[in-house]
């Protein structure tokens, strides 16, 4: 039997601000990221299953990663809520805007984190999520992989 991997791409726009930090990135700003998700798992050998060959529909994994990730953080600003950007984080969302507050700094490495494990709760139980790629912009990106994380 044989494993696959199957990925699917995926961009949003998010802006986000690193408390404490020593460089520009401590100031409001966005990103247009690309998410790259792959799963693995043996496709269906089921003749009578509508998805006969295939690991997962795409569409099927578009669906999970765009209502709990791209649909969430798509035209979002995204800050640490233990920090003092709470207050602005509370300025702008009592004027309209999409924030997000977590528990973590908003980097890329943080974020792919969080996205792999939203992901993961999601799959069925017989695919696994190999890997992430967080893209911030053309040359500078965050990976995660399951073996890395056992």
């Amino acid at each position: 039997m044989s494993k696959i991997r199957i990925t699917k791409q995926f961009n949003f726009e998010t802006g986000h601000a690193l408390y404490g930090y020593d460089g520009k990135c401590r100031n409001v700003h966005g990103h247009s990221y690309k998410l790259s998700v792959t799963v693995i798992g043996e496709p269906i050998k089921d003749t009578s299953h509508v998805k006969l060959g295939m690991v997962i529909d795409f569409g099927d994994l578009k669906k999970i990663v765009k209502q709990d990730i791209v649909d969430v953080f798509d035209h979002a600003t995204v800050f640490n809520k233990n920090t003092p950007h709470v207050e602005l984080a509370k300025e702008l969302s009592s004027r309209g805007h999409n924030v997000i507050l977590v528990d973590y700094q908003p980097t890329s490495e943080n974020m792919v984190i969080d996205f792999a494990e939203k992901i993961k709760k999601r799959l069925p139980e017989h695919i696994s999520l190999h890997s992430l790629k967080l893209q911030e912009t053309e040359t500078s990106f965050a990976e995660w992989y399951a073996v890395d994380n056992n």
